[in-house]
Order: structure tokens, then sequence, then C-alpha cells
């Protein structure tokens, strides 16, 4: 098993989340086993600095979120989100909540690495919000997802009716959104909420082995087919032929791998791999 160390904090401040580096590996957890890992307002500014230096960082190659002990997030801190920003102002209100959207889905939805959302336990509301903003998200079979919002007077805001309604399908949602039954791994990923389900022990080896699998590919197109993705999903057939044009135009001219090349010349000139059964030789 490779050796595991805990890394210095990737940036300042970062008492509630806590950063592993693991062959390329980034597991940021979560770190507030006490309170399910629920997310403050204190948490959320946290992991913008935390997000921000993890781009940079070449120890970074693939981000995996997670939570510490038995939960992954039991969604925004109800006391700590909800009662501070019921005693501010309009401006301050606002800033607690840009920052809580800004990680929880714009910066992991556009993070240049792949990210991977490994839900290990206890998943509610709010911590809807980041799953599904991760490129993949596996979850224990012994995982509990709720959407209880229904049972205390509120409706799933801060874009978690949005997460759910991109990845779960319409009959699904709609019954787990108005009744506020909770539900395990093997139905989240039935309903399409998550890629795949497995037994807990079994866990962080199937993400391991798909971070490692993600390792293998050209980063620079990596990053360039997940933004595309999430681009095209917003524009009509005509839009979406534009941009993917000039933005495969973009991304060969500045992959400083020219993967593009060496694919073609291997498999056209060379014949030495097949693009169905695997990538094509990344070294020089």
């Amino acid at each position: 098993m490779s050796e595991k160390t805990t890394a210095p904090s990737p940036a300042p401040g970062t008492k509630n989340i806590k950063v592993e580096f693991e062959d390329g590996i980034a597991w940021v957890i979560l770190n507030r086993p006490e309170k399910r890992n629920a997310m403050s307002p204190e948490l959320n500014r946290e992991m913008l600095g935390v997000l921000d230096a993890l781009e940079l960082d070449d120890r970074c190659k693939v981000l995996v979120l997670t939570g510490a002990g038995e939960s992954f997030s039991a969604g925004m801190d109800i006391k700590e989100y909800f009662r501070e920003t019921d005693n501010a102002t309009p401006i301050e209100a606002m800033r607690v909540k840009r920052d809580s959207m800004a990680w929880q889905w714009r910066r992991l939805m556009f993070f240049p690495k792949p990210t991977i959302a490994m839900v290990n336990g206890w998943c509610f509301g709010g911590a809807f919000t980041p799953m599904v903003a991760c490129d993949i998200a596996i979850a224990a079979d012994e995982a509990t997802f709720g959407l209880s919002e229904i049972n205390w007077g509120i409706i799933p805001a801060g874009n978690v009716t949005r997460a759910v309604a991109e990845k779960m399908n319409t009959g699904d949602a709609l019954y787990y959104l108005m009744t506020g039954e909770s539900f395990d791994g093997k139905k989240a990923c039935a309903t399409g909420l998550v890629k795949e389900s497995v037994p807990r022990a079994q866990l962080r080896g199937r993400v391991r082995e798909i971070a490692q699998l993600l390792m293998k590919k050209n980063p620079h197109l990596v990053a360039a087919i997940k933004i595309a993705y999430r681009r095209v999903k917003e524009m009509d057939w005509d839009q979406s032929e534009d941009y993917l044009y000039a933005k495969a135009g973009d991304t060969y001219a500045s992959d400083p791998e020219r993967g593009r090349q060496k694919g073609m010349t291997q498999f056209l000139d060379d014949k030495t791999y097949r693009p169905g059964l695997g990538t094509y030789k990344r070294g020089d």
C-alpha cells in the first residue's frame, strides 16, 4: 500500500478541512465529524482557499472530496449558516451565500482537474450540490441520502433542487424532494444521482482505481473535455457545433503534450495502439 501522509495545509486557516496527498490524489476531507461535516460559513470560506491552492499544486492530479468519520456531509450547518444570515445585513448575507455557492458548484464544476465525490456516509440537503458538481460520484451502499427540507418547513434551495434535477430521473427526484424520505447508495445509483455504489469496505479502493485511470490520460485533454461538456449542456446544437470546433482547435494548439499528434501518428502510421482499447503512449 502506498504511504499516505497528511500534507501541510494548502491554504491558511483550514481547520475544518483536511488534505491528504497520495500518489497524485488529493483527498479533500470535510473535517467536522462531530457535526456530521455540516458546512458552516467558516468551512465554505476555507474551501475556496483550498481549491485555489490545489489548482496549482502538482501533488494534486485528481481531487477526491469526502467527509471525516461516518458522514460525507449533513448539508448546511443550520445554526451557523441560517441563523447567521437571518441576523445579517443584506450585504453580509449575500457574502455568506456567495462564499457557499462559489465553491459548492462554480469552483468544483469547472475545477481544471478531475474531481470525484466519495460519499462514505450521511449525505443530506446542501451536500447534494458539491457532490453533483464533482465529475464523478461514487457512494457506499450503506450511505444514507436525504432531502429532508420538506420536514422542517423550507425548500431545498442553494441550488440543491437544481443539483437533483441535473442527475436524478424525474420520478425519483420529485418523490424524494416532496416526501423527504431517505435512501441508500444503491438507490442513489439506480436514480442516476451517483455513478456507482459499492460496499463501504471497497469504497476507497474503487475511488482510487478510478483516480488512477484518470491520471493515465492527458490532463490537458481531460480538463478540456470536462469543461466542454459542462458548457454544451446549456447550448443548442448549432451553438454547440461552433463552440466545440473552436474549443478543439484551442485545445490542440495549447496542449503541451501534443496528444493529438502523438495519437494520430501511433494509430495511423506506427499502428502501435488502438484508440478503443487504451491510451496512446504519452512519453517522449
